[in-house]
């Protein structure tokens, strides 16, 4: 008994050990609230767009809409990550966050919502998000220092995916119960705890403040930085093919759950939460087990599988057995997004860790719009199984061109393998 509680305790001090540091703590317990609000509206804007528009083609404009502007404009939000104080920067984008939320509230609340609303509001979000992320990912190092870094990411991926599975499965009660427009409140509100504890963070790091040279050289020199090094260039590859081809669940999803599921609201928010529920789980096994360190092979690996996965659902189109693939996908899906992170930013020093998690920020929500067009323009012809055919045929494909291009940068990443 002793035995079994020892080793309970040591699993759950490894596994959570980045929660030793206080300004880890008060920004994670923020984002637990927050981030279950945003996965709520997010699900409950997506069953409003399809139930009233009837198009996945006009799903996924919605779904440009909101990533366009990673697309465009992540690496200038790079360079404004080096200039000035992350935590201040997080501060004004979560205010936005905010304000988009309540926004949205008061036009659905007062009947007024129009597609065209949710087009301006998602672009607005977007913007926000661009500023956001390499923001957020930057800052964790300045949280709880370099040993720890890969720990926490995978404990923020932790509550991330947590809120994939609550929110949605949360979102389709209310929905149900009250209406849409309760999923947009909760939403709103949910963001005060974060800013919150934002506000109660010290860090002392200083940030160079370089306001006096252009951005357009700033962001070319972080590119020539990234060149210089054939690590983070195969993480480049690797990752756009997988985050612009096999991560476009949100758009297929409710498509292939009404058109080859036969299922409505509840089936569609229950396939999101199995999602969720895989990268839960996943971010569980990383945050215990980056304790052995950064595996490169797991990268190769877990971007494959996702293809794989993907071609199996329109294989076999059952409800229980698509819930359980959803579900390994959404395993796999996060193991890769955390290892690549972790290489960006343990591959990179202070001075450019900024610019080089815009360029993940604009290969990991920045292809989106890509993809989620593509996607779309695919179900509009087919139907959901073909979204999920397309994506994961593409991408092993093109992962494939890449492994043969860089066959020997690929073999130095697996176990036993040496490059030639």
């Amino acid at each position: 008994m002793t035995g079994t509680y020892s080793k309970a305790s040591n699993f759950i001090k490894t596994t959570f050990r980045a929660l030793q540091y206080r300004n880890f703590r008060l920004f994670w317990f923020g984002q637990c609230v927050s981030l279950t609000g945003t996965w709520m509206q997010r699900t409950a804007q997506t069953w409003l767009v399809y139930t009233v528009t009837n198009s996945p083609m006009l799903v996924g404009i919605v779904g440009v809409c909101q990533f366009m502007p990673m697309l465009l404009f992540s690496l200038f939000a790079g360079v404004l990550v080096d200039r000035f104080s992350k935590k201040n920067l997080l501060i004004f984008t979560q205010v936005m966050f905010l304000l988009q939320s309540v926004i949205m509230t008061l036009l659905t609340f007062t009947g007024r919502i129009q597609y065209w609303h949710i087009l301006v509001l998602s672009t607005m979000f977007g913007f926000t998000q661009t500023l956001d992320m390499p923001a957020r990912q930057s800052f964790f190092i300045d949280l709880v220092g370099p040993e720890n870094l890969t720990n926490a990411i995978s404990l923020n991926s932790t509550i991330v995916n947590l809120a994939r599975i609550l929110g949605p499965a949360v979102s389709g009660l209310v929905m149900l119960k009250y209406g849409m427009v309760f999923c947009f409140f909760i939403n709103a509100v949910s963001f005060l705890p974060v800013i919150a504890g934002i506000l109660m963070i010290h860090v002392n790091v200083k940030t160079p403040h370089r306001t006096g040279r252009r951005m357009l050289p700033e962001i070319l020199d972080g590119i020539r930085y990234i060149k210089k090094s054939d690590t983070l260039i195969l993480n480049v590859l690797i990752t756009a093919v997988v985050c612009t081809f096999a991560m476009n669940g949100d758009v297929i999803i409710p498509v292939f759950a009404k058109t080859v599921l036969g299922r409505g609201a509840q089936g569609y928010t229950f396939l999101l939460s199995m999602s969720g529920l895989g990268a839960f789980i996943g971010a569980i096994f990383m945050a215990y087990f980056s304790k052995f360190g950064l595996k490169k092979s797991i990268l190769v690996f877990s971007g494959c599988a996702t293809g794989v996965l993907q071609i199996l659902i329109f294989a076999a189109p059952q409800y229980w057995a698509s819930a359980a693939l959803i579900l390994v996908i959404g395993f796999f899906n996060l193991i890769f997004i955390n290892i690549a992170n972790s290489i960006f930013q343990l591959n990179s020093s202070n001075e450019y860790r900024g610019r080089v998690m815009s360029v993940y920020s604009f290969l990991n929500l920045g292809s989106t719009p890509v993809g989620n067009f593509l996607s779309g323009l695919v179900m509009e012809q087919g139907n959901g199984g073909s979204g999920f055919l397309f994506c994961g045929s593409v991408t092993l494909v093109l992962l494939g061109v890449i492994f043969a291009v860089k066959r020997g940068a690929v073999l130095s990443w697996l176990p036993g393998c040496k490059s030639h």
